[in-house]
C-alpha cells in the first residue's frame, strides 16, 4: 500500500479564450487518484472543508478506490489554473494548510510533495510522517511540484526542497520545478546534485515533450515522451509519479526485502517509458484525469 500526504483542492479552469469550469485536483490527490486507478492500494492523507466541493473531491477520489484520512478545514481549497494556447497552466491558490499530526498507517512507500510538503504549519506535519517513515524503514518518495505563485523567497524554498529531498529514496523532479528555483539552471545538474542526497537512490527528471531521464548512481537513462495530441499538462506530472510508484511497487522495488530500486539500463527505460504512458494519457484530457489500467496496453508496464 502506498500513503499520500498533501492537499486536495478543486481546480478552477481558465481557457484561453475565458471559458471557466471547475475540476478536482491538487497534486496529493491527483497521484492518489492515479494510483487508486492503477489498482495500487492507496491512502491518502488531506485536509477539506464540510462543503460542496470538499464532498465532490471525496467523491472522486473514493470512486477511484482511494482510502481516505481527512481532517476538517474551514473551507476546501480552490487553485485557478489559467491555460495559454498551448497547454500550459499558472496557478492562484486560496489555500489553507494546518494538517494536526498524523500517525503513518502501514505502508510499503510514503509518497510527499507540492503545497503540502512546502506550506507551514502543514509542512511541520509532513516532516513527522516522513520522520516516521524513516524509523520504520518505508522508503520516501518526493516531488517538489513548485508553483512559482507561492515563492515568496527562492533561495529559501530551494533549501527547504534539498532538505526533504535529502530524506527521500525517490526524488521526482520537472524542468518546471528548476526554471522557477534556478532560473537559467541546466535540470541535469540539478538532478545530478540532488541524486547526492543522504537517503536518495533515484532521481527522475521529466521535460514535457522531450521526455525522462533517470539518474542513479553511475548511470543516466533518457526515454523520449510518446507521441501526445496535448490537450492539457494539469495532472500530467502526478499521473508520471503514480505510475512509477505504482511500478516499484509491483515489481517488489520497495521495501526491505524486494528487488531493491532499478539500477540497469533496461529496468530504468521500463520505468520511464510506463510513466511517461501514463502521463501522456493524462495531457490528451482536459484537468487532471489520470487513467485506469484498462485504458493503458495490454502489457503495460
Amino acid at each position: 500500500m502506498i500513503v499520500v500526504v498533501g492537499e486536495s483542492l478543486i481546480d478552477v479552469v481558465v481557457d484561453p479564450d475565458g471559458d471557466v469550469h471547475e475540476a478536482v485536483g491538487g497534486s496529493a490527490l491527483n497521484v492518489a487518484v492515479g494510483l487508486g486507478r492503477l489498482d495500487t492500494p492507496t491512502v491518502l492523507i488531506t485536509q477539506l472543508g464540510n462543503d460542496d466541493r470538499g464532498g465532490r473531491i471525496i467523491e472522486h477520489a473514493t470512486t477511484s478506490g482511494v482510502e481516505l484520512v481527512v481532517a476538517p478545514a474551514s473551507h476546501t481549497a480552490t487553485a485557478a489554473a489559467r491555460l495559454d494556447e498551448h497547454g500550459g497552466a499558472v496557478y492562484e491558490f486560496d489555500l489553507v494548510w494546518n494538517l494536526p499530526t498524523q500517525e503513518l498507517p502501514a505502508c510499503d512507500a510514503l509518497h510527499v510533495g507540492a503545497l503540502g510538503a512546502l506550506l507551514e504549519p502543514g509542512r511541520t506535519t509532513v516532516l513527522d510522517l516522513v520522520d516516521q517513515a524513516y524509523a520504520r524503514g518505508v522508503p520516501v518518495s518526493y516531488d517538489p511540484n513548485v508553483r512559482e505563485a507561492l515563492i515568496e523567497d527562492r533561495d529559501l524554498v530551494w533549501r527547504d526542497v534539498e532538505a526533504l529531498a535529502d530524506r527521500s529514496s525517490v526524488v521526482k523532479l520537472s524542468d518546471q520545478d528548476v526554471e522557477v528555483l534556478h532560473p537559467g539552471a541546466d535540470p541535469a545538474d540539478i538532478a545530478r546534485s540532488l541524486l547526492r542526497g543522504e537517503r536518495t537512490d533515484l532521481v527522475l527528471l521529466t521535460r514535457g515533450a522531450n521526455g525522462s531521464t533517470a539518474y542513479v548512481e553511475g548511470l543516466e537513462v533518457t526515454v523520449p515522451a510518446p507521441p501526445t495530441e496535448v490537450v492539457d499538462t494539469v495532472g500530467a506530472g502526478d499521473s508520471f509519479v503514480a505510475a512509477t510508484l505504482t511500478v516499484l511497487l509491483e515489481t517488489s522495488a520497495l521495501g526491505s526485502y524486494g528487488a531493491g530500486l532499478p539500477r540497469s539500463e533496461q529496468e530504468l527505460r521500463r520505468l520511464l517509458a510506463a510513466a511517461g504512458t501514463a502521463a501522456s494519457l493524462t495531457c490528451e484530457r482536459r484537468g487532471a484525469q489520470p487513467p485506469t489500467r484498462p485504458e493503458l496496453p495490454a502489457d503495460w508496464p
